[in-house]
């Protein structure tokens, strides 16, 4: 394969994180990178392709996806990538109380530690404010 369809290729699989995140990941940054390096790219292409069915062609739509997704990484616990998803909602066009209702909906699932991390990274979100203590 030569450097400029290894090239083309690997931007089309950020292109379709782009698409349905806003950004390109560190981790998935890494794995194209180590893709590249070693030949592996097809399987970037198929987690890409696979994440575009699940993602963007699915009857939930794009936002109510992410935020699914926000959730159920809430109730897993798995804070980087629910930081992520959380982003991504936002970019899909959820608003922040779509966010703290996923929060509150791992609350009742998952408890007291699922929603403590929503609403942690929901309040990154938002812009600083002086809230008077200190």
């Amino acid at each position: 394969m030569t450097d400029d369809t290894l090239a083309s290729r690997t931007e089309a699989v950020r292109d379709r994180y782009r698409a349905t995140l806003g950004t390109v990941p560190g981790g998935v940054r890494e794995r194209l990178r180590l893709a590249g390096q070693f030949d592996r790219l097809p399987t970037e292409e198929a987690i890409a392709g696979l994440r575009h069915i699940v993602l963007t062609d699915s009857p939930l739509g794009a936002r109510v996806q992410q935020l699914v997704h926000f959730g159920q990484l809430l109730a897993l616990g798995r804070e980087h990538p629910a930081r992520i998803h959380a982003r991504g909602a936002l970019h899909a066009g959820a608003g922040i109380a779509e966010l703290i209702g996923v929060a509150e909906t791992a609350l009742i699932t998952a408890g007291v530690p699922a929603y403590a991390l929503g609403t942690e990274i929901i309040a990154e979100l938002l812009p600083r404010a002086d809230d008077g203590e200190g």
